[in-house]
């Protein structure tokens, strides 16, 4: 399962860190999958999280919708975006997430 590379990677403090604040922070609900952890709400999935040779990845549903003042999501397709992080930015973190969260509530 994807949780447990992840969880036992190099990376693991940094993905410890992150998982802490989506849990902690935005009470999202962690699913572990076999190939991703997802982290949802009440109005659907938010983003999935997992670690990189590098550092860890958010993957953002919503990501093409978001604005990126930071210029730091990649990806081209038509919905997802992801945040690749070498260390654990709270603030960077939280801008991307409070986007994704509202643009979550606009579906429902």
């Amino acid at each position: 399962m994807q949780f447990d590379i992840d969880i036992n990677s190099t990376h693991k403090e940094l993905f410890t860190q992150a998982r802490k604040h989506l849990i902690d922070k935005y009470k999202l609900v962690e699913t572990k999958k076999e190939r991703i952890t997802t982290y949802s709400d009440k109005n659907g999935s938010i983003c999935h999280m997992r670690t990189m040779e590098y550092g860890i990845d958010f993957g953002f549903l919503k990501g093409a919708q978001m604005k990126d003042k930071f210029n730091l999501l990649v990806g081209s397709g038509k919905k997802m975006r992801v945040l690749p992080m070498k260390k654990f930015d709270k603030t960077l973190l939280d801008y991307y997430l409070h986007q994704t969260i509202e643009l979550n509530k606009k579906v429902k």
